[in-house]
């Protein structure tokens, strides 16, 4: 299963790529939309951490995941948890 996270905390990019890891998931982090999100993908799982990330970066991950089967998954906080809870509800 493939996750893209955008949003979330910079210093935890790595902890969030580890966590997908340990769920069997590939994932991208997006902390940052320094490069924009051209580069994707399609993406079976889409995290948006709405807290840490602009209304810019929502609307451009949206219409990139758009036209696919990707699932939206939108959380407020951008703790190790809320990501914990969201991989255990959709890799099951």
């Amino acid at each position: 299963m493939s996750v893209v996270i955008v949003g979330g905390n910079e210093c935890m990019v790595r902890q969030y790529m580890d966590l997908c890891k340990e769920y069997k998931c590939k994932a991208k982090v997006f902390a940052k939309m320094t490069t924009g999100l051209r580069n994707m993908g399609t993406p079976d799982l889409l995290v948006l951490f709405t807290n840490t990330v602009s209304h810019k970066m929502v609307r451009s991950a949206l219409s990139e995941a758009k036209g696919g089967n990707t699932k939206v998954v939108r959380c407020h906080t951008s703790s190790m948890a809320a990501l914990k809870s969201i991989l255990e509800e959709h890799t099951a």
